[in-house]
């Protein structure tokens, strides 16, 4: 290959022309004056104009690129015809690389390389040239610019963007169907030669795929790839430059590609036919067992959709598509009983819900199956004759009245008797009962409606032979109203008369409630319990009265209250009737009736104290009465405060210190002087943290003389403090609970059971109710025993 490039680059060489090897002079004209080249022109100022001819010029420079010689590269050499060669001339190089890329020889004006060029980096550059005077420095010509031109050489290879290439193409496409298209980039200049000319070709992936060689485009090569046989390939394309041809260089890139499914595949049954078993008491909606149908397609193309087409079982059961799984569950639609049907069978059948038009051929896209399900027999729980029951009970019905009754059978071919119960959580009032043989429920309590109108039970039906297989039934039971209560006021009236209150003046208008609830709507009638001087009542026969004075005038001072019985009654049978009292105050009011002031505080004006001195009264009073409660209670306190708190308490066998003392040497720590002279002790006092239920005289004792000692002391005391009945031990004993008087049974211990048993009689033990019965039993068994045997 490095050969072969070598030629190509030689070929190359011999065959473009060397500008870099002919001199570009500089050509100098005749004389010094500027000559034109033959056009003349006049200013404004009629004089003539002449153009000045260039002194030098040249045309571009080309350098081939990426040289690898050891010297410098030459470029080409700049010339002026003014140079005579005695070195008066100094060539200046600016411009893209000068003095780093590009140097020049001042003397002779040859321009050489430094380095390797790359055209792909940069493809031309731009310098200018200018010759001086070595000794003035002046320009004797003119600054010119040239370009030097880098020629390509064909040194870079095609190049994928992508290593590898993911693409995806439907199974069963035509021939030539599009796959993915590839582009390979060349950094070669496209403009000359061939060198990024590129042309694609296959190297893996034939027979199943071919690539056009200009667009890089993939296509399918074969018809009807089909995905499950074989889902993946993988194509490698080659991209080379020289359009191809021998010494061209070249890239390569793998190409994935996935044949995407469509729905070639019909659904198919792994079976005939299908045996499923259901007990009969499985309830309805209870998946029964599943059926599948495979697909050799996948995702939406394989979606298969369940039905029930035929059989003798499509009314008892359903059958639903699980999507996630793809499986017919077959479901328990209607009660199922053994003793009536023991097998169904039934004609599934699975379809693809995503059919393509262009598989018709392939068809159809649906198989069916035969499901049979055999129904197996359990001990099944009683039935009701009903899904619920209502009953309907006046609320004065008598105790123990049957209001209905419940029916329940055993549906096996045994028929089990059946007995009823109530639940209690549904009843924890025990308001009604059931008959456990006949399912009959009565009342044990009265019913009352106003309290509760509506009663909901459940009643139990088990079997006698299988007590846990049980059913239960909502039964509700209606109370139903009977006119038990009398009508009372609405509200509480708060009712006043004016004192200059004429005779027929409306007071106060009065309403009822009743808390039965009649078919015909509530009906009052009211009317006063006696005939009344003062006032009178005038039905408005829209269950509302009027309260009317029956004179003028009023005195507050004479009568300050006055009471009014006012009889309500209903209009349900039976009559039911009651009395309520009206309170009614005579109060002062103005020319309008607005009243102004009752009883209570006309009364009080006299005195010459208003409401507002009243409650401060009454305040400062019930202050001091505070004060004087807490103070009481702060000092009953401190009395009944308990002696063994005190610090300051002296017992005559028990001294509290608090600090350890010296030793028999410390006479600070503890007085012995006052066990020496007992008669220094105060008297003795009673408790004061406890009251004794017999108070003795405490007795006297003579003094000890001085030289006692203490030992003796001690002994002397506690001997009299033994024999002394007043003088409990406090300190050692308490009673803190009173258990009772003596059990007439004496006690229950074993402890002394060894003395007593033959002589002792247990057969009380069974009066004393439930709660003593295994007592009973545990010690009045044996005798039992003994008497039978």
């Amino acid at each position: 290959m490095i050969i072969q490039q070598a030629l190509l680059l030689l070929l190359l060489w011999m065959w473009l022309p060397h500008p870099c090897h002919t001199e570009m002079l500089f050509r100098r004209t005749p004389d010094l004056r500027p000559k034109s080249f033959g056009g003349r022109a006049s200013g404004n100022d009629g004089k003539a104009i002449h153009r000045q001819k260039r002194g030098w010029m040249w045309n571009q420079f080309f350098l081939l690129e990426e040289y690898t010689g050891s010297d410098y590269q030459y470029v080409g050499k700049l010339h002026s015809d003014q140079d005579k060669g005695d070195g008066s001339l100094k060539y200046i190089l600016s411009g893209d690389g000068a003095g780093t890329l590009f140097i020049i020889d001042e003397k002779t004006g040859d321009i050489h390389a430094t380095r390797r060029i790359d055209r792909e980096e940069k493809a031309f550059y731009t310098l200018r040239a200018q010759a001086i005077n070595r000794r003035t420095l002046r320009p004797v010509e003119p600054e010119s610019e040239f370009v030097i031109k880098i020629h390509d050489i064909n040194d870079n290879e095609p190049t994928f963007p992508e290593e590898i290439y993911t693409a995806s193409v439907p199974e069963m496409s035509v021939v030539g169907t599009s796959v993915v298209q590839v582009t390979a980039t060349d950094a070669d200049d496209p403009s000359y030669g061939n060198s990024a000319r590129v042309i694609y070709s296959i190297l893996q992936g034939q027979p199943y795929f071919s690539v056009e060689p200009e667009t890089g485009i993939i296509r399918t090569a074969l018809p009807n790839m089909n995905r499950e046989n074989r889902e993946q390939y993988q194509v490698v394309i080659q991209a080379k430059d020289m359009g191809g041809q021998m010494g061209g260089l070249s890239g390569t890139t793998t190409v994935n590609i996935t044949l995407t499914d469509v729905n070639d595949n019909p659904p198919r049954f792994p079976q005939s036919t299908i045996h499923l078993r259901i007990p009969e008491s499985s309830p309805v909606g209870t998946a029964i067992g599943s059926v599948k149908a495979t697909d050799a397609d996948t995702g939406k193309n394989a979606e298969v959709e369940y039905r029930i087409i035929d059989g003798d079982g499509t009314d008892m059961f359903d059958i639903v598509t699980q999507k996630d799984t793809q499986e017919g569950i077959i479901t328990v639609r209607k009660p199922l009983d053994y003793e009536t049907r023991r097998l169904y069978t039934l004609k599934v059948e699975a379809e693809n819900t995503h059919v393509d038009p262009r598989f018709y051929y392939l068809g159809p896209f649906k198989d069916t199956t035969i499901v049979k399900i055999s129904v197996e027999d359990v001990d099944e729980a009683p039935v009701f004759s009903r899904s619920s029951y209502l009953f309907e009970v006046h609320e004065d019905i008598e105790l123990g009245t049957i209001i209905g009754t419940v029916m329940a059978r055993d549906p096996d071919s045994a028929s089990s008797p059946i007995r009823f119960s109530l639940d209690r959580h549904t009843d924890l009032d025990r308001i009604f009962n059931i008959h456990s043989g006949n399912g009959s429920i009565y009342t044990s309590k009265p019913l009352d409606r106003e309290i509760s109108q509506w009663h909901n039970l459940s009643v139990i039906a088990a079997e006698i032979n299988n007590p846990k297989d049980t059913t239960r039934v909502p039964v509700y039971v209606r109370i139903l109203d009977v006119n038990d209560n009398a009508p009372q006021f609405a509200v509480f009236y708060d009712t006043f008369v004016c004192e200059n209150a004429r005779a027929g003046q409306l007071i106060q208008t009065i309403s009822a409630v009743d808390k039965d609830d009649p078919l015909g709507g509530q009906k009052f009638f009211f009317s006063l319990a006696a005939v009344n001087p003062n006032f009178t009542v005038q039905d408005n026969e829209d269950n509302t009265a009027r309260i009317l004075t029956r004179r003028n005038g009023f005195s507050r001072h004479e009568i300050s209250t006055y009471l009014l019985p006012v009889v309500i009654s209903d209009n349900d049978y039976p009559i039911q009737s009651s009395t309520g009292t009206l309170t009614i105050r005579v109060c002062a009011c103005d020319s309008r009736g607005n009243m102004q002031s009752c009883n209570a505080e006309a009364l009080l004006l006299p005195a010459g104290l208003s409401t507002g001195a009243l409650v401060a009264i009454l305040l400062c009073i019930i202050i001091l009465l505070v004060i004087v409660v807490l103070f009481a209670a702060l000092k009953r306190q401190r009395k009944k405060e308990p002696l063994i708190l005190s610090k300051e308490d002296i017992r005559d066998n028990i001294v509290s210190y608090n600090d350890e003392g010296g030793g028999e040497e410390d006479t600070q720590a503890f007085d012995i002087g006052t066990l020496r002279n007992p008669a220094a002790i105060e008297d003795k006092k009673l408790r004061r943290d406890i009251i004794p239920e017999t108070l003795f005289v405490p007795r006297r004792t003579p003094s000890a003389p001085d030289n006692t000692d203490v030992r003796d002391f001690i002994n002397q005391r506690l001997k009299e403090h033994d024999t002394d009945p007043s003088a409990p031990p406090y300190d050692s004993l308490a009673t803190y609970a009173y258990e009772g008087n003596d059990s007439i049974a004496e006690s229950l211990s074993s402890l002394e059971s060894g003395t007593t048993e033959g002589d002792q009689n247990y057969d009380y033990l069974r009066e004393w109710g439930p709660r003593f019965n295994k007592l009973a039993e545990m010690y009045g068994g044996g005798e039992s025993d003994k008497d039978t045997s």
